[in-house]
């Protein structure tokens, strides 16, 4: 079974409107509502390749008892989220205008017996599974919980995903993930630096697989992917051709159909092929990639 851990899932208010004004009466042209959250994202893209999985986290509020309803209802994703009592699932409000602009609320506050309770679904994965740690971590939390949670199983065979940024994502490389997925900007913080060229970016992927990590996938815009394998091989894989619609869950599509490519046992240069096809799948649409959009694109690669 493949688990996600989405610590901070929220319920994305999506509007469109042709011009977006401070301090005026905006009114919107069209409006969506998304169960959001990096690893649902996961998830759902997950699915659409023919794979399940369960999606683990937090939620709270009246806005958790919808998200919970969406996953099961919606979504048909399975689910066993924890609900706490404290604060409220945050919703998230996302403007499609000139410029993509984003407000992001706060989410649940998670205490100790909360996150206990998470403890003890980790616990009680199985050695063959997959966890896939991505996305923000409620303030209420310690920065440290991903390598709370990849410490009880350090000695197992699960497989791990890390999808995070910063310190976040540095504090676990000693727990050599299986795949890490920063893109080149956040690669290029990571390490304090300005990157200039494929050469860069190449070098500091690297440098991660040094610190743990054992693949290492940087996505890079319009430039495409570079992955350096668990074997220290590099694949470059060009963008698909379409029009960029939609920006959000493009980075966890591409965590999706790696973990998809994965398990079909292709090769790391056609898993690259199906994650980059899955990003560029989501990128062109208003929402997350569909399986036909998916192979639509992998035709172009």
């Amino acid at each position: 079974m493949i688990y996600t851990v989405t610590m901070n899932p929220a319920l994305d208010y999506v509007v469109d409107l042709p011009h977006f004004n401070i301090g005026d009466v905006n009114r919107v042209e069209n409006e969506h509502i998304f169960f959001g959250g990096k690893g649902i994202n996961v998830a759902c893209v997950l699915k659409e390749l023919g794979f399940e999985s369960t999606c683990l986290g937090f939620t709270a509020g009246f806005t958790g008892q919808e998200l919970q309803r969406g996953l099961k209802e919606e979504l048909k994703l399975m689910s066993q989220m924890i609900q706490v009592n404290q604060g409220m699932t945050r919703i998230n409000m996302k403007i499609h205008s000139q410029q993509e602009t984003e407000i992001n609320g706060l989410g649940p506050i998670v205490e100790k017996d909360d996150f206990e309770k998470l403890l003890q679904q980790i616990k009680n994965m199985n050695d063959e599974d997959i966890l896939v740690l991505s996305g923000s971590v409620p303030s209420s939390l310690s920065q440290n919980v991903y390598c709370d949670l990849l410490e009880v199983i350090a000695n197992r065979k699960i497989k791990t995903i890390v999808d995070a940024t910063g310190q976040l994502l540095l504090d676990t490389l000693i727990y050599h993930p299986f795949l890490i997925k920063p893109n080149n900007h956040e690669l290029a913080e990571l390490f304090h630096t300005e990157i200039k060229n494929i050469e860069d970016i190449e070098k500091y992927a690297r440098k991660l697989q040094d610190m743990g990590a054992r693949n290492v996938l940087i996505s890079m815009a319009k430039d495409g992917a570079l992955l350096i394998d668990e074997n220290g091989v590099k694949h470059l894989q060009g963008v698909c051709r379409g029009e960029v619609k939609n920006s959000v869950g493009a980075g966890d599509s591409m965590v999706a159909g790696f973990i998809a490519g994965y398990l079909s046992r292709l090769d790391y240069h056609e898993t690259l092929k199906l994650a980059t096809a899955a990003g560029g799948a989501t990128a062109f649409s208003n929402g997350l990639a569909t399986q036909a959009k998916i192979y639509e694109l992998l035709k172009q690669l």
